[in-house]
C-alpha cells in the first residue's frame, strides 16, 4: 500500500489539521516509509512466539491481604481539627 497526496490531504482533513501543499508533499514519503516498515513487520513469522509483556520476566512482589485496623487511630485523630469519642467531630450538615 502506498500513499499519494490527495491521501494526505484527505488523513490531515479527517483528524482536522490544517497542511500547506508542501507539507502534504513532504509527508507522503514519511507515511510511506513508515508503511514500509509495517509491511516488513507482518511478513516476520511469528507462529509458536507466545507474546510478551516485557523483555525480562517480572514478578510482583505481594504481601498477605489480611484485614486490619490498621492500630493509627490516635495518630489519625492527632490531625483532626476535633475530635469526640474517638472519631472526627464534624458539624452537623441537615436539620
Amino acid at each position: 500500500m502506498s500513499v499519494d497526496l490527495p491521501t494526505v490531504r484527505k488523513i490531515a482533513s479527517l483528524a482536522r489539521i490544517a497542511v500547506t501543499d508542501a507539507e502534504a508533499a513532504a509527508i507522503v514519503p514519511e507515511l510511506n516509509n513508515i508503511l514500509g516498515w509495517v509491511e516488513q513487520l507482518s511478513a516476520v513469522d511469528t507462529d509458536g512466539i507466545a507474546p510478551m509483556t516485557a523483555v525480562i520476566p517480572n514478578s510482583l512482589r505481594l504481601r498477605d491481604d489480611v484485614v486490619t485496623d490498621g492500630n493509627r487511630r490516635d495518630d489519625v485523630l492527632k490531625n483532626a481539627p476535633q475530635a469526640e469519642h474517638g472519631f472526627f467531630a464534624v458539624p452537623k450538615v441537615i436539620e
